[in-house]
């Protein structure tokens, strides 16, 4: 008997035992495969960020506590996968030009916006991934029976179509969104399309602010536009197209994923981010390939910090580096400029980027040139900001900062809400070209998430030289700066298209 209530004992203990190593098992694998599956649930907020501390005068860039930055990455570790693909990356620069804007129309050095999505979307064999704002292709969105929206009603048409061929379609956009009456995403995910709306306000006091695609894990577009109809035909757009390069489709499809992870519900931003993220393409490691002749170093930044995983540059630190890295000529063109926040209350100032452009001109004597967008929607109190930065010019000493405001005709378009503006987001020097999604102030680097490129190239055949990507992009530059549409400071009095008094 006793043995008997032995073994029934000893059975019980090994059940116990068997059930408790394959409970074991299972929660080793699950902690495995959680940086794939699922969000990594972590303290947002509690844990002190990483602070880059800029001088006010000097490029001294100071990490306290957090991610090393990206110089500090182990060598061995800079052998990047990316650069075993075998790419032949070309870079395009595409724009969009509002209708009704003759002079421009005819002169560009890059190619249409929608001829160039069309253009990925025909050729697309499995995968489209797209970031973006927020959606409204179509102008019953907005209350608006106006033929310009038809590239736009083509575009949600011809996605519509990628679920068809068995293309996957997989869309990050932000919560919540300013397209109220929008029903482009319930329409595409009735088709089959994966959509995840990230709550950036709750994560990071921000929105998505990104536009950017990536298709085939090969082509990649990034710029200014967002999903938007108007984005097409009444706002003027630029960015690039990125062809044939899986070194960089994969490296900007890891900031996608930051984005995509998050948009599960209940997911918080980990700190750190999982290695998976992390890359060594950044502002110390960009990739360097020569491509048709082409001599090319390029990176993708991240905003806001917290969303930069582990060698990731920071935009802002991006956009700095392209600031001071300039020598001779200096030209922006963005929507709006603010040494400040915009979305903070109080305001806070916030002179990051003031001072750099203060200290090229002063110090190293850098021609800058600033193109700033005005429209009917603008706001007014960034004109005292742009007249403090051209005060500072002196021919004497060879100080020069000018700046014009683009101003685009409203014309016949005045049903058209939020259009006829310069959306552009992009810098342009003798070296590199910055190419963005952000405008110039403190919240779109600190609290929004955006992306950006840095650039370079140089042909390695000087005898058959063709135009660089940076030739290009001062040429538009240099169209819009010389247009009937850019007036000078002391011109805006008057201006009926242009909010320039409050």
């Amino acid at each position: 008997m006793g043995t008997k209530k032995t073994m029934q004992v000893t059975s019980k203990f090994h059940i116990i035992g068997t059930i408790s190593m394959i409970w074991l098992l299972a929660v080793a694998f699950m902690l495995f495969l959680r940086p794939v599956i699922l969000p990594p649930v972590l303290n947002l907020g509690l844990e002190k960020e990483e602070v880059v501390i800029y001088g006010p005068w000097d490029n001294e860039r100071f990490a306290e506590e957090g991610q090393p930055n990206e110089g500090e990455l182990e060598e061995e570790a800079v052998k990047e996968e990316a650069w075993s693909y075998n790419d032949s990356c070309k870079f395009n620069l595409v724009e969009s030009i509002p209708q009704d804007l003759p002079y421009i129309s005819v002169r560009s050095a890059a190619q249409p916006l929608i001829q160039s999505w069309m253009e990925l979307l025909d050729s697309a064999q499995e995968s489209v991934h797209i970031a973006s704002y927020y959606w409204s292709l179509t102008g019953s969105d907005i209350g608006t029976n106006d033929s310009s929206s038809q590239p736009g009603e083509e575009l949600l048409a011809k996605l519509e179509t990628l679920l068809a061929r068995n293309v996957s379609l997989t869309v990050a956009t932000s919560d919540p969104t300013l397209a109220v009456n929008s029903t482009d995403l319930e329409v595409l995910m009735s088709k089959g399309a994966q959509v995840r709306k990230i709550p950036m306000k709750y994560l990071t006091h921000g929105v998505l602010h990104s536009k950017f695609w990536i298709v085939d894990m090969k082509h990649v577009y990034l710029g200014s536009a967002n999903m938007d109809w108007r984005s097409l035909t009444q706002v003027k757009e630029l960015g690039v197209v990125i062809y044939n390069c899986s070194s960089l489709a994969y490296d900007l499809e890891k900031t996608f994923q930051t984005y995509w992870v998050l948009g599960i519900p209940g997911a918080t931003i980990p700190k750190p981010w999982p290695q998976n993220y992390s890359t060594n393409i950044n502002w110390h490691h960009p990739l360097q390939e020569t491509f048709d002749k082409m001599v090319t170093t390029a990176y993708f930044s991240a905003s806001p910090p917290i969303l930069c995983p582990r060698g990731r540059t920071k935009d802002l630190e991006a956009l700095l580096s392209v600031i001071w890295g300039a020598e001779k000529f200096l030209y922006v063109s963005v929507m709006e400029y603010f040494p400040t926040s915009r979305f903070e209350h109080p305001v806070k100032y916030w002179p990051v980027i003031d001072n750099a452009l203060r200290e090229a001109a002063f110090n190293r004597h850098v021609l800058i040139h600033l193109l700033i967008s005005c429209g009917k929607n603008s706001d007014p109190s960034m004109f005292p900001y742009l007249k403090s930065l051209q005060a500072l010019t002196n021919p004497q000493t060879n100080i020069t900062i000018e700046v014009k405001i683009f101003i685009i005709p409203v014309g016949n378009h005045s049903n058209i809400p939020y259009s006829r503006v310069s959306h552009s987001k992009y810098a342009v020097t003798e070296k590199k070209a910055y190419l963005g999604t952000s405008n110039w102030s403190k919240d779109y680097f600190t609290n929004t998430a955006g992306v950006g490129l840095v650039i370079n190239q140089s042909s390695s055949d000087p005898q058959h030289s063709v135009p660089t990507i940076q030739d290009n992009l001062k040429s538009i530059f240099e169209r819009d700066w010389q247009s009937p549409y850019a007036v000078s400071l002391e011109e805006l009095p008057g201006q009926q298209d242009c909010v320039w008094h409050a």
